[in-house]
């Protein structure tokens, strides 16, 4: 394929509905993988490029976000419908009118309802590709957009105040870097929103996700990307607690720490039960940092 939008859909995955370590289910009336502790109050939707939900790689991501304590959902909002080169009867220009971002909108909306209705407290999300349009919530990363414009940024800069985060590669011929540079300017001109953007050198469109296993530079890479992705949603602490942070580090007199565990709730530190493994072990982390903080 040619054209804008052959990155999109170069080294294509081979889909399998049995990977991972999660299990699919529905949830706002749509298929999802789903990975994490359903006692999680931070959850995060992860949005597929062109080749959907079922993308090994990306059901492996999941698993990992949901290993740092959120609870994953990657939602099939191709509805069964992914891209599928070998198909010359539907090419991607026919395939995409049948999957513009509206409609994406609308099926991300009783996905949300349904986490809030489990008790989830805060949601973000992380868009691929195609996906990236999708992943306006509460906190965002888009990794190698496409279909989002400088006008897309802009709305949501002048509209919102939420967390955001842009990770592109340095050969895309979507999000070229010299775009990228302008969404972080506007992003940054509004000091409500806090914004990180990050070009990667050395890889093309889809890196992050549509790597070869037993390439393990490719792997690296797509590591790194993940890492920035994960850090970014762990950073992003509840307002309160980000106020005492900045109200501490203005003293210069003052050594303080900050710092906001994900996916526990008040108490965890000391009210865990001892037959429950993921909830000893967030506990002991948080031991761990108040002991350091002492011995320091």
């Amino acid at each position: 394929m040619s054209g804008p939008h052959s990155q999109c859909c170069e080294n294509p995955p081979t889909l399998g509905s049995s990977t991972g370590i999660g299990h699919v289910e529905e949830l706002g009336g749509l298929k999802c993988y789903i990975s994490g502790s359903a006692g999680s109050k931070l959850a995060v939707i992860l949005v597929s490029d062109v080749f959907g939900y079922e993308a090994p790689n990306l059901r492996k991501l999941a698993d990992k976000v949901a290993a740092a304590g959120f609870y994953t959902v990657v939602p099939d909002f191709l509805n069964g419908d992914p891209y599928e080169p070998e198909n010359v009867d539907r090419p991607f220009q026919i395939w995409i009118k049948d999957h513009g971002p509206d409609q994406g909108f609308e099926d991300a909306k009783p996905v949300i309802e349904a986490l809030k209705s489990k008790g989830i407290e805060k949601i973000g999300a992380a868009g691929f590709c195609w996906g990236a349009k999708y992943a306006y919530i509460q906190d965002a990363v888009i990794l190698q957009p496409s279909f989002v414009s400088l006008e897309d940024i802009q709305g949501k800069a002048y509209g919102l105040r939420f967390q955001f985060s842009i990770l592109g590669a340095e050969t895309d011929h979507r999000s070229p870097p010299e775009l990228l540079k302008e969404f972080d300017a506007t992003l940054n001109a509004k000091p409500e929103i806090d914004a990180f953007v990050k070009v990667f050198p050395g890889v093309s469109h889809g890196w992050s996700v549509r790597y070869k296993d037993d390439d393990e530079a490719a792997v690296k890479r797509a590591e790194e990307a993940h890492k920035d992705m994960l850090d970014w949603f762990i950073q992003s602490p509840p307002e309160l607690l980000k106020e005492f942070d900045a109200t501490l580090n203005a003293k210069p007199e003052i050594d303080a720490f900050v710092k906001v565990f994900p996916g526990v709730s008040h108490g965890w530190s000391v009210r865990y039960k001892d037959d429950d493994e993921a909830a000893v072990k967030r506990a002991e982390e948080a031991h761990k940092d108040m002991l350091d903080w002492f011995i320091q």
